[in-house]
């Protein structure tokens, strides 16, 4: 039940929108068809994505204000309700960036796994009015066979994962530091950035080159559109509330 679901909603619209592409491509470059679904299904996920992306950098900017209610000393009742002001105060739900980043999971997976899968059009999964495409090139621009494994490609996936991480909205510096929760949290933040930015790119390196160039170009161009994303918000919101 579930799989015919996530075939009939998520999987099958994305095959056959890459059959589509690589259709009416010159050539039928898979890899330029690649390139195209996924900016295309990036763009249908901005608004979500951009609203997640600045839910997260609101939440870094009032984490000062924040720690300063934590270190007040008032009971956990008045904490949570200037908690409560303070949010309300500056148009902020702390719990959008999670909500639309979950929304867009299975949307993102779905176009992982058209890909992880194996480019595959013989699978009867085709609609009636998309056709087995005539030419499938898997050799991308001529240079670069993404049926196969690619160092190359693998390396620059994990490099753009790296960007990702470093254009991310970075952890606030906690002004309370006598606090073992305070200092607790702002410690678990600190690391998962720093694992963020350092380790996740040689993991994501390491699958794109273990399971095909197609991956890879796949995380190299979500990636990069997203730091794009990331360096549009920031220009268009300047990342900055002020604290009245």
């Amino acid at each position: 039940m579930l799989s015919n679901i996530w075939n009939t909603i998520l999987y099958q619209p994305l095959l056959n929108a890459l059959a589509f592409l690589v259709s009416i491509i010159p050539g039928g470059d898979v890899g330029i068809a690649v390139i195209i679904l996924t900016i295309f299904v990036k763009i249908v996920l901005f608004p979500l994505s951009q609203k997640s992306i600045e839910s997260q950098a609101e939440m870094s900017i009032l984490t000062p204000e924040l720690n300063k209610i934590k270190a007040s000393g008032a009971s956990k009742e008045e904490q949570a309700k200037q908690t409560f002001e303070l949010y309300k105060k500056h148009n902020v739900n702390p719990f959008s960036g999670c909500l639309l980043v979950l929304i867009q999971i299975p949307i993102i997976f779905a176009l992982y796994y058209v890909f992880f899968k194996g480019i595959n059009f013989e699978g009867g999964l085709l609609y009636s009015f998309i056709h087995v495409p005539e030419h499938i090139n898997m050799i991308f621009l001529g240079i670069l066979d993404i049926s196969k494994k690619s160092l190359i490609l693998a390396i620059l996936a994990g490099v753009s994962q790296y960007l990702q991480a470093h254009f991310m909205p970075k952890p606030a510096p906690s002004s309370n530091t006598s606090g073992p929760l305070g200092s607790f949290s702002e410690s678990f933040a600190k690391s998962m950035h720093m694992q963020m930015k350092y380790i996740f790119p040689f993991i994501v390196a390491f699958i794109a080159y273990s399971i095909s160039g197609a991956v890879a170009l796949y995380w190299i161009t979500s990636n990069l559109f997203m730091v794009g994303q990331q360096i549009y918000v920031k220009k268009e919101k300047n990342f900055k509330i002020v604290i009245k």
